[in-house]
């Protein structure tokens, strides 16, 4: 059941199945800078949305950038905050302020990626329409 409905759990972090749903969508190893990770799924109806909050240092944010082939979004905008749903970790006052990196494979999947410096605080939102 695990593989056709992985286990998110968005209330607790840090949790083995958060782990391991990091692990599946970041594609990076988690190391000791990499902390509180939560997460969250709507993988119900056609679209699917895969959200992830978690600290970790800068080089940890430049692998996540790399592995991922994001760069910078120069128009900053649209951020898909109507496709995100709200929990306390998930700061979109703060995201709306951050640099965002995205990643498209042609407008129908999306990955976008915001780093927060001052704080050492990464999101991550991977989406398909």
């Amino acid at each position: 059941m695990e593989k056709v409905y992985p286990p998110f759990d968005h209330d607790k972090p840090d949790t083995e199945n958060n782990k391991k749903r990091f692990k599946d969508f970041l594609k990076v190893e988690i190391k000791p800078d990499v902390k509180n990770i939560y997460c969250f799924d709507d993988a119900i109806g056609i679209d699917a949305d895969y959200m992830f909050a978690f600290n970790c240092n800068n080089s940890t944010s430049k692998k996540i950038i790399e592995v991922h082939n994001l760069t910078i979004d120069t128009l900053n905008s649209d951020n898909g905050f109507g496709l995100q749903h709200d929990f306390e970790w998930w700061d979109k006052k703060r995201i709306e302020k951050l640099q965002k990196y995205s990643w498209t494979n042609g407008n129908q999947y999306f990955k976008y990626y915001w780093y927060d410096k001052e704080n050492k605080k990464a999101y991550f939102f991977d989406f398909d329409m």
